[in-house]
């Protein structure tokens, strides 16, 4: 397994999505000219990798010195690794090696043309397969809704590759997800998917904030209407007993008007069951725009956690 530069734009393809026929080859088009317009915002160079393994080939976005400190960078569902683009200029300023991943079978430029993922096991070998392609044997890792409960499960996976993790707004880590969030999400799981749709719920999601980016709400409801993407792998929350044995320094930012979950409550949560972690709640954000309306600080909070030696 070896990463590449990627010799031809990536082809969506997944073996496990039934609506993968249905897509039609403009619509599909139209989103990766949503997610590739992104990437004019990251304002640094852009090194875009490509990794095989047995799942199909993973898209990569590299900024930052080579040989400085890795940091994988973990999208929420349906966002792609495109979303990072107010975070990853800082952290790369910052001399780390940044690594955004798409998600593989998720909307983005990976492509699932291999075994699928199968559950919580295979989401873990494939990111330990994308490190070994990527000749990363320690990573610090940062993540974001969904990309939080994946950088966790793999901290506590593989405790030996992971240096630090950062989690903005963390969801089903700590705490569930409110019941009228669930309810309010729930037509997104409907059949007869539509961007309207997407985003209208992001609209509401960010209620009093200030609005989602336009691009990352085009890319997230392009990319919900459009691409075929495969069945996210989901488990169940950590138990207190496995969050205890976790060894990462943590840094957990919380959204304050984050209709997912109540951030004083869940951050709360988070001091009991973490109680060396960083713990800070961003004031006037909402669960998706807290990486792009809320930089200046999380970037200012990442680069201070992440340049720490010790805890």
């Amino acid at each position: 397994m070896s990463a590449t530069a990627p010799s031809s734009p990536s082809s969506p393809s997944s073996p496990s999505s039934p609506s993968a026929s249905a897509a039609s080859p403009a619509r599909i088009a139209r989103f990766f000219a949503a997610y590739d317009a992104l990437f004019a915002h990251w304002h640094v160079p852009v090194e875009r990798l490509d990794v095989r393994t047995v799942h199909g080939t993973t898209r990569v976005n590299a900024c930052g010195p080579r040989d400085g400190r890795p940091l994988v960078l973990l999208h929420g569902g349906g966002a792609t690794s495109a979303m990072w683009f107010a975070v990853a200029p800082a952290l790369a300023a910052a001399g780390h090696r940044v690594l955004a991943v798409d998600l593989i079978g998720d909307p983005g430029r990976s492509v699932h043309d291999g075994t699928p993922l199968g559950g919580v096991p295979g989401l873990m070998a494939w990111l330990d397969a994308v490190l070994d392609g990527l000749g990363v044997d320690r990573a610090d890792l940062c993540g974001h809704s969904y990309g939080t409960w994946t950088a966790v499960e793999y901290a506590l996976h593989a405790p030996g590759r992971v240096g630090r993790i950062a989690l903005l707004d963390p969801t089903n880590v700590f705490a569930g997800l409110r019941p009228g969030y669930l309810l309010r999400a729930l037509p997104l799981f409907l059949p007869r998917r539509t961007a309207a749709r997407a985003r209208s719920y992001l609209a509401w999601e960010s209620g009093n904030t200030p609005p989602l980016d336009a691009g990352c709400r085009e890319v997230y409801a392009l990319g919900y209407a459009d691409f075929p993407a495969s069945r996210i792998v989901t488990g169940p929350r950590p138990t207190a007993d496995r969050l205890r044995t976790l060894t990462a320094p943590t840094l957990a930012l919380f959204a304050d008007r984050s209709r997912a979950h109540d951030a004083h409550r869940v951050a709360a949560a988070t001091r009991r069951a973490l109680p060396g972690a960083t713990i800070a709640v961003l004031p006037g954000l909402a669960h998706h725009n807290l990486p792009t309306a809320g930089a200046a600080e999380v970037n200012r909070r990442l680069t201070e956690f992440l340049s720490r030696e010790k805890d």
